[in-house]
């Protein structure tokens, strides 16, 4: 957990485990030195240790113990319980150091200190759910018994440090657990969040795709009939056809978002897909001077998939390098078979190429880099190598094209 984030639901969450830890740290303490250096003498007729010489800081060890608590409250009230931990890791450590070796020094006592609520710190610290925490921990209750040991020159500190050790294996592998389940339950809901926004956004395109495709259609066909009548008499008709599909793409986006197809999966040649595709961005290629090399490595088998939805697959990812390069450039489209149960179909451009942040953004719904851009043609080229259990990767280096690669399955058995 990022203590630099301060989610309300994050600092409550925070809140209710350090309290959890001061009541279990409060009565565990003075229960244990109780029975330890009161109880237990007296059971065997005893002086409690209170009255020895061995008494260190004495009441001061409670004192000080004591005095950590106003100051968690104080951080708690303010909205900043992630600080306590800190607080009484250090805060125990110093005060047991010191009450250690004011006990022992210059004695011949054998070295029997500590508390259970040593083990607290170590068990208890995967439930904050931070790492550097836990390490903190750990490393401090073994450096406390080493340093004593040096201090001191007792060699009896081996125990639990041995201990310490273990209980620290223990806590690093509840923390593995616990970070594992909130990355998964963190993943599930943002998985949940974006199915929600993808049906709100769908339901949206269905309706407006309905409502403009029927008067689109009679566009097309009226602007149509006019140049066929009046071939010579205007030089707009072909511009305004190529806008009006233009418009047209865009409606089939939304309405691929709306109702996603059913996949028919059938035998297809990929030299013929690529053909095709090829074939009907050749003009937009030529207009901006941009040349398209294809490079087949050996024969090819033939690719079970959904022909018309990679069709419009290869279509949007030619477009969009062929509009990468304003100024004209070269495309490389490289078709392979991976361990002869994939396809790879690699386009690379030589454009600008994108921006490391706005790569992981490329599919989100109308996220976009173009000016003029809708965001849809990722989003539903996204899905349709999703439906036919694929995978698409972009690779970019700024200033220096982009290459998107799509891999397939050759077969769906």
């Amino acid at each position: 957990m990022k203590e630099s984030i301060r989610n309300p639901k994050l600092v409550f969450e925070e809140r209710k485990a350090i309290v959890l830890f001061l009541w279990l740290f409060n009565l565990m303490f003075y229960s244990f030195d109780i029975a330890y250096n009161y109880i237990r003498p007296m059971l065997k007729n005893q002086s409690p240790k209170l009255d020895t010489n061995e008494m260190g800081l004495g009441l001061w060890l409670y004192i000080l113990v004591i005095a950590m608590l106003p100051v968690a409250i104080y951080f708690i009230k303010k909205g900043n319980p992630y600080i306590v931990k800190y607080v009484y890791i250090i805060g125990y450590l110093c005060i047991d150091i010191v009450n250690t070796i004011m006990s022992y020094w210059g004695t011949t006592g054998v070295y029997t200190t500590g508390n259970v609520v040593e083990v607290l710190f170590i068990l208890f610290s995967p439930i904050f759910v931070n790492k550097k925490y836990l390490w903190l921990v750990s490393l401090g209750m073994i450096g406390k018994e080493l340093l004593l040991g040096l201090i001191l020159q007792s060699l009896y500190v081996i125990i639990p440090v041995v201990l310490f050790i273990i209980f620290s294996v223990i806590a690093y592998i509840l923390f593995i657990r616990f970070n594992s389940y909130i990355n998964s339950l963190t993943t599930m809901y943002e998985e949940l969040r974006q199915k929600e926004k993808l049906a709100v956004i769908g339901r949206m395109a269905a309706a407006i795709g309905h409502e403009i495709r029927n008067p689109l259609s009679s566009l097309r066909g009226f602007t149509q009939l006019q140049q066929e009548r009046y071939p010579n008499t205007n030089d707009f008709y072909p511009i305004m056809i190529q806008e009006i599909d233009r418009i047209n793409s865009i409606v089939n986006d939304l309405m691929y978002i709306g109702k996603p197809r059913v996949i028919q999966f059938e035998k297809a040649s990929i030299e013929e897909i690529i053909a095709y595709t090829l074939s009907i961005t050749q003009q937009q290629a030529e207009r901006q001077n941009v040349t398209v090399d294809t490079i087949m490595a050996g024969p090819l088998p033939p690719l079970e998939c959904d022909e018309k939805q990679l069709k419009q697959v290869f279509i949007n990812l030619i477009k969009n390098a062929i509009e990468a390069m304003p100024e004209g450039g070269r495309i490389e489209i490289r078709v392979k078979v991976i361990e002869k149960i994939k396809m790879s179909v690699s386009i690379q451009d030589e454009g600008a190429g994108i921006e490391a942040e706005n790569i992981r953004n490329l599919g989100e719904p109308f996220y976009t880099t173009k000016t003029d851009g809708t965001g849809l043609g990722l989003m539903v080229t996204n899905q349709i190598i999703k439906d036919h259990l694929g995978e698409f990767n972009i690779h970019s280096d700024f200033g220096n094209g982009t290459k998107v690669e799509v891999i397939l399955p050759i077969n769906h058995k």
